[in-house]
């Protein structure tokens, strides 16, 4: 565990488990100097230490990147989300981090987690301080049902598109993934005047080049989940992964981390990639996109929405006054959009990729708050 630390973090690893219900999990808490850590909870039979701890990094940047006051930190527990033991589950990974919640983490949603799982959490920490995207009945901003993350990625594709001179009505996009990130990039696209032309679930994917008809398919994804592939008719049939490689201006990788590697990039056909998942894709498929010229909106930026929408949760969890959708929609527009911007053109006039310049400029914000708090690390050049 100790070759996950470095000179930015991990602070605190906190491993957990309760030999009763068989619950494994683990939070890292990564970095705090621009304040308390803060990031979501996933539940995954895959989830290990490792990924946790390189999923609250990217929480680090995350916040800094949008220039947000909050620390780098994340959960994971090792289960099945689909399980019937799940609320057990829960509630054990609560209990063992009563020591850490809500002084140093307020849990949050990640993987495999829905509202219903925050008010659990909620329920067990005994306040109201302890989880944010709550539901909307408690008083909480639900993010999936609002589709924060996904409207953020959206506003990040569209200034993406303007910055090169395309015009968000002409736009063709893929979207892989069409869960609640995916839906939500799709509904905002839709109502911008984009065309969807491809998506996939864990089921597959579906393709047509005149555009797929978005209502229709949400109102599918609700009636069927990831089913929903199988119940569109209008629409040639794809095979896993194949909706990375469809003719598209737009590529939105919104499922899965590591998707993208350098031999994929360098076929890629769309002109514009907005990563709506973490970690999609690697620093060499990075490079390689640069330098085809193919404009890249990193993760930490492009799905900061749900971030935004997170501070602004964590400001009203002891509030009694709900708050606003609009006012957040509003600010995540801003924030993303000018975030987006700036990075694209730091990249250009710096001739590095945009994950490189994005992270730089979370790097310094990071880095400057360590040296005003006594944190920086003795005898070394930071």
């Amino acid at each position: 565990m100790f070759e996950l630390i470095d000179e930015w973090g991990p602070e605190k690893v906190v491993c957990v488990s309760d030999a009763r219900t068989g619950m494994r999990g683990v939070l890292v808490i990564d970095n705090t100097a621009r304040g308390m850590g803060k990031g979501g909870t996933r539940m995954s039979t895959t989830v290990s230490v490792g990924e946790v701890a390189r999923l609250a990094r990217n929480m680090t940047w995350k916040w800094a990147g949008v220039d947000l006051f909050y620390g780098g930190a994340k959960a994971g527990i090792w289960a099945d989300p689909t399980a019937s033991s799940k609320e057990a589950i829960l509630r054990a990974f609560v209990r063992a981090l009563r020591n850490e919640v809500p002084e140093e983490y307020v849990f949050g949603l990640d993987v495999g987690l829905t509202e219903k799982d925050a008010a659990i959490m909620l329920d067990e920490v005994g306040g109201r301080g302890g989880a944010v995207g709550t539901p909307h009945a408690l008083g909480g901003l639900p993010y999936d049902q609002l589709g924060v993350t996904g409207h953020g990625v959206a506003e990040s594709a569209d200034a993406a598109a303007q910055a090169i001179g395309l015009s968000t009505g002409s736009l063709s996009v893929s979207i892989q993934g069409f869960g609640a990130v995916g839906a939500a990039s799709a509904k905002r696209l839709a109502e911008l005047g984009a065309t969807v032309v491809a998506v996939s679930t864990s089921r597959g994917g579906i393709h047509n080049p005149d555009g797929l008809d978005v209502a229709a398919l949400l109102d599918l994804r609700e009636r069927y989940g990831d089913a929903l592939v199988d119940e569109y008719s209008d629409a040639k049939p794809l095979a896993a992964g194949e909706e990375l490689s469809v003719t598209a201006d737009v590529l939105i990788p919104a499922a899965l981390q590591d998707v993208i590697d350098a031999d994929l990039a360098r076929t890629l056909p769309a002109r514009i990639v907005v990563e709506g998942a973490n970690l999609p894709s690697s620093p060499e498929a990075q490079a390689v996109l640069r330098g085809r010229g193919v404009t890249v909106v990193p993760d930490f930026i492009a799905n900061a929405g749900g971030v935004v929408a997170a501070a602004v949760a964590m400001d009203a969890r002891y509030s009694g006054i709900r708050p606003e959708p609009a006012a957040v929609f509003a600010n995540i527009s801003n924030k993303l959009r000018a975030s987006t911007i700036d990075t694209l053109e730091a990249s250009k006039a710096q001739g590095r990729t945009t994950h490189e310049v994005a992270r730089s400029t979370a790097q310094d914000r990071v880095r400057e708050a360590m040296v005003l708090r006594g944190r920086a690390p003795r005898n070394a050049a930071f």
